[in-house]
Formats: C-alpha cells, sequence, structure tokens
C-alpha cells in the first residue's frame, strides 16, 4: 500500500495515505471488525461479525453476549464502520457478507501493540550490541583464557542476534491484524 495519494494502473481508487490508514484503524470497534473478519479468511457474516465485536468488548465468550450487547455492535457496525470501510475500499459488503479487499492485506504493516512491561525493540538491539561488542573487545584484549576459540565468540554473538531475530518476527506476526485469537491489544489483559 503506497502512502502517498498517487493512482496505480491497474486501480481506479486512489491509494490510502499514512493519515487515512491510522484514521481508519484509530477506533477500536473497526480494528475489532477486521481482525474478526481476517479470522474468518477474509469474509464475514455481518451478524457473526457483530456478535464476535460484542464478544470483544465486554470480555466475555460469544455464548454469553446478550441480545443488546449484539445489537449495539451490529448497528454500529452496520451504520458507521463498514460504510467508513467500504469508502476507503477496504471491504466490499453485499447483503450481510463482508469481504476484504487486497488493501486490507497491507494493513497489518500499522498494527503494532508493545506491552508496557517491555523495552523496545530497538532499544534491544542495540543493547545486544554494546554487550557484543564488549565482549569482542573482552577476547581482543585477552580476558578470557585462550582455549575458548575467537570462531566461538563470534558463534555465540551470531546465536544471540539469529534467536533475538526469530522471536521478535514471531511476536510481530503475533501481533497483526488477523492472528489467532483476540485482537492483539486485547491479548494477556492489555
Amino acid at each position: 500500500m503506497s502512502v502517498g495519494r498517487t493512482s496505480s494502473p491497474n486501480s481506479t481508487a486512489e491509494s490510502l495515505s499514512r493519515n487515512d490508514i491510522y484514521e481508519i484503524l484509530s477506533n477500536p470497534r473497526r480494528r475489532y471488525a477486521l481482525h474478526a473478519i481476517k479470522n474468518e479468511d477474509g469474509t464475514a457474516e455481518l451478524s457473526t461479525l457483530a456478535e464476535q465485536v460484542a464478544a470483544w468488548e465486554n470480555n466475555k465468550p460469544v455464548s454469553e453476549v446478550t441480545s443488546g450487547e449484539r445489537h449495539l455492535a451490529y448497528s454500529s457496525i452496520q451504520q458507521n464502520h463498514i460504510p467508513k470501510l467500504e469508502r476507503a475500499g477496504i471491504i466490499t459488503h453485499d447483503t450481510g457478507t463482508i469481504e476484504l479487499t487486497e488493501e486490507a492485506r497491507d494493513l497489518d504493516v500499522y498494527v503494532d501493540v508493545v506491552p508496557g512491561d517491555s523495552i523496545p525493540w530497538a532499544e534491544y538491539y542495540l543493547g545486544l550490541g554494546a554487550v557484543s561488542l564488549g565482549l569482542v573487545a573482552a577476547v581482543w584484549a585477552g580476558v578470557f583464557p585462550e582455549s575458548i576459540p575467537g570462531l566461538a565468540w563470534a558463534a555465540i554473538i551470531a546465536v544471540l542476534f539469529t534467536a533475538s531475530a526469530a522471536y521478535h518476527a514471531y511476536q510481530n506476526r503475533e501481533m497483526n491484524l488477523g492472528s489467532d485469537g483476540k485482537p492483539p491489544e486485547l491479548r494477556d489483559g492489555r
């Protein structure tokens, strides 16, 4: 998805700007709806969607959602959120069936929930880099026994960075809209 308002040769609609995307994702109900549709492989019935959104909003299983909670979510999604998402080219809507468009696939990039008790990944990698440089300097200065080859230290550093990057990639995938389970912001009490 481009961030400017330029048209592609294959598209009659303009691409969404970054501000448009932030506006679309600024509402929790729209995020929940998109997450639920993505969980259903890109197509969902409005009634099922409203029921799932109401369950997430009220922190209860779908089976315990009251008719009032379901009606409130249904009305809001039908009257406000579906038209907004449809105008943006994120979904198509036809007689109760909602389907994601290709534009919706690119929204994952813009959703990243960072838990309050964690450090940002940039700071983590900066720290890991500093520790690695310290380790290299200590090996170079001969602080460690010579019985451990220099290549072993390089392997340790490579393993640390590879394991960190693998976990980072896994965590980012779990924080995307449409990943299994609850929306990212509702996991682990967030």
